[in-house]
């Protein structure tokens, strides 16, 4: 058998990239304590849960290596997030006809 065919191709991330998604990381939560100040009303959840998904998307990409790892494990995080929205909608609905 040949052994070049089991080795695994790794991807590096440099430091500036890591530094990069830090500041916006940093950068979106400065704007999520700014929107929680500000009076959007029934817009102010929607918003929040907006950059907080974009927050977690940079989290799962780069510093938990998703966006390079193998197709399985994407299946498995899309099938944990479905599971988790549908619970989100579920409660939702539990609340508002209770």
């Amino acid at each position: 058998m040949d052994q070049n065919k089991h080795s695994e191709h790794h991807h590096v991330t440099g430091y500036g990239v890591y530094i990069l998604v830090w500041l916006g990381l940093i950068a979106l939560t400065s704007i999520t304590v700014t929107v929680a100040g500000i009076d959007f009303g029934m817009v102010a959840l929607a918003v929040a849960m907006t950059i907080a998904a974009i927050k977690s998307a940079l989290v799962i990409n780069i510093f938990m290596h998703i966006k390079f790892d193998q197709p399985i494990f994407k299946v498995f995080l899309l099938v944990s997030g479905f599971t988790l929205i549908v619970i989100f909608v579920l409660t939702f609905f539990d609340f508002t006809y209770r």
